[in-house]
C-alpha cells in the first residue's frame, strides 16, 4: 500500500505540473512509465485528470460563472457571452480531430521516438511565440476555428495542449491575457469529452485497478494542487512574455530520447 501510494502522489505530481504547463502530460506520464516503472493505470488517470480539470475550474471559477450566468440569459452580446460561441465553434474541429485520433491512430503514436518528435515539433511551435505580436483587438470565429484545430492536434502525445493552444493564439496576433483565457476555457470541453471516451472504451478496466480509497484521494488531491500553481506560474509566464523558454526543456527532452532511441537499436 505504501508502495502503490508512494507512486500515486508522484505521478499525481507529474500529472499536475505537466498538464498545464507547454511541456505536455500525456508524454511525461509515458516516460515515467517506461523509464521508472509508474504505470498510470486507466482508472488513475481518469482520476488525475479530474484533479487538475477541477484545478482549471477554481482558477477560472470567474469566467466559468460569467459564461454560465450569460447563457442562462441567452447573453451573446457581452464580453462573456460572446465567448460561448466562439467555444462551440472551436470545439468541433477538435473533437473530429481526437475521435478521428482515438479510433485510427492512438495505437500507433505513443512510441518513443514519435514522442521525442512531437516534443522537438512543439519545442519549436512555443519557441516562434517570442516573436508574436498583439495585433489582435478581439476575437474572430476564423481564429478560433483556427485554435480549435490546433487544440485537436494537441491529443498527439509529446504536444502540450497549452502550448499548441497559447502559441497559436499568440501567433494569430491575440492580446496575452485573451490568448491564456481563451485557450483554458477552450480546453475544457475538450477535457471533458476525452474524459467520456476513455472512460467508455476502458470501462472494463476501472475495476481492476487495485487502488484504495487513500490512493485515489491522494492522487486527485496532489493533482489538482500541483495543477492550480502550474496555472498561476504559467499565466506569469505568458503575461512576462517568456512562454518561448520551455522550448529550451522539450527540445532538451526531444533530443535525449531520440539519442537513446538510436543507442537501443
Amino acid at each position: 500500500m505504501l508502495i502503490s501510494l508512494f507512486q500515486t502522489l508522484i505521478l499525481g505530481l507529474i500529472q499536475g505540473i505537466s498538464e498545464w504547463l507547454p511541456i505536455s502530460s500525456t508524454a511525461h506520464l509515458k516516460l515515467a512509465g517506461e523509464f521508472v516503472g509508474l504505470t498510470v493505470t486507466p482508472l488513475l488517470n481518469i482520476i488525475l485528470h479530474l484533479g487538475t480539470l477541477s484545478a482549471l475550474v477554481f482558477f477560472f471559477r470567474k469566467e466559468i460563472k460569467g459564461l454560465l450566468v450569460a447563457l442562462a440569459h441567452l447573453d451573446f452580446k457581452s464580453e462573456d457571452g460572446m465567448l460561448i460561441p466562439r467555444i462551440v465553434v472551436a470545439t468541433i474541429p477538435t473533437a473530429i480531430i481526437g475521435l478521428s485520433y482515438n479510433q485510427f491512430l492512438q495505437d500507433n503514436l505513443g512510441t518513443i521516438p514519435i514522442i521525442a518528435a512531437t516534443f522537438l515539433v512543439g519545442a519549436t511551435f512555443v519557441y516562434s511565440t517570442k516573436f508574436s505580436k498583439e495585433t489582435q483587438e478581439g476575437l474572430p470565429y476564423k481564429i478560433a476555428l483556427l485554435l480549435g484545430i490546433a487544440q485537436g492536434f494537441a491529443i498527439f502525445p509529446g504536444l502540450s495542449r497549452s502550448g499548441v493552444t497559447i502559441s497559436a493564439a499568440l501567433l494569430l496576433g491575440l492580446k496575452r491575457r485573451k490568448a491564456f483565457k481563451f485557450s483554458f476555457l477552450l480546453s475544457i470541453p475538450a477535457i471533458i469529452g476525452d474524459f467520456g471516451v476513455e472512460a467508455y472504451g476502458q470501462w472494463h478496466l476501472l475495476s481492476a485497478s487495485g487502488l484504495t480509497g487513500v490512493d485515489v484521494a491522494a492522487g486527485f488531491a496532489v493533482a489538482a494542487v500541483a495543477g492550480y500553481f502550474a496555472l498561476k506560474i504559467l499565466s506569469r509566464i505568458v503575461q512576462g512574455k517568456k512562454l518561448h523558454y520551455f522550448a529550451f526543456y522539450t527540445w532538451t527532452l526531444g533530443i535525449a530520447l531520440l539519442l537513446w532511441t538510436v543507442l537501443s537499436l
